[in-house]
């Protein structure tokens, strides 16, 4: 009996080839971050005011990068900004503000207003961009065609921190990871 209920499965199984094309499209993504150094130092500075902070314009009070995408095809890339204080600073990050803003077009719009280093919120292992945990996120944005973002970034000693006698410094690193958003 078990041998004539398989016969008759085999007798009635049968496939068919399709013939619909499916055709798969894939693009390309490029992400570049440009700059001379990506990190920016205070040695020994005084603590200022927000309103002085901001206006910070000469050369070593302000560090500036590009943050850009090249993509053919149709894809989205979910980046993140992020800042990592250098193990040789000696200032707290609640003595450090830092203030991020967007230069396109050369205007000077605020992305992150003057906030302390230590109440900056921290990357997460939920990350959409693929940076690490526990980062200092400035800012995320996304790309959804080719283009590029110009940023400035400003640090300065917060006006309520009592600076001590000795040589203070604080310095950060300056990371941009960037992810394609799945599909």
């Amino acid at each position: 009996v078990v041998a004539v209920v398989g016969v008759s499965f085999a007798a009635f199984s049968y496939s068919k080839t399709g013939e619909q094309v499916n055709t798969i499209t894939t693009g390309t993504i490029t992400m570049s971050y440009s700059e001379t150094t990506n990190g920016i130092n205070l040695i020994n500075a005084l603590p200022m005011t927000d309103a002085v902070g901001k206006a910070l314009k000469t050369e070593n009070q302000y560090f500036d990068f590009t943050v850009g995408a090249n993509i053919t095809g149709s894809t989205t890339i979910n980046y993140a900004i992020t800042a990592t204080k250098e193990d040789s600073s000696t200032l707290p990050e609640t003595g450090v503000k830092l203030y991020l803003t967007n230069m396109d077009s050369d205007a000077d719009t605020q992305i992150m207003a003057p906030t302390k280093f230590s109440a900056i919120a921290k990357t997460t292992s939920a990350e959409t961009s693929g940076a690490p945990s526990g980062q200092a996120k400035l800012y995320a944005g996304t790309f959804n065609a080719t283009g590029s973002h110009d940023y400035r970034l400003r640090m300065w000693v917060a006006d309520d921190y009592s600076v001590a006698g000795s040589t203070q410094t604080f310095k950060v690193r300056v990371n941009v990871y960037g992810a394609a958003a799945a599909q």
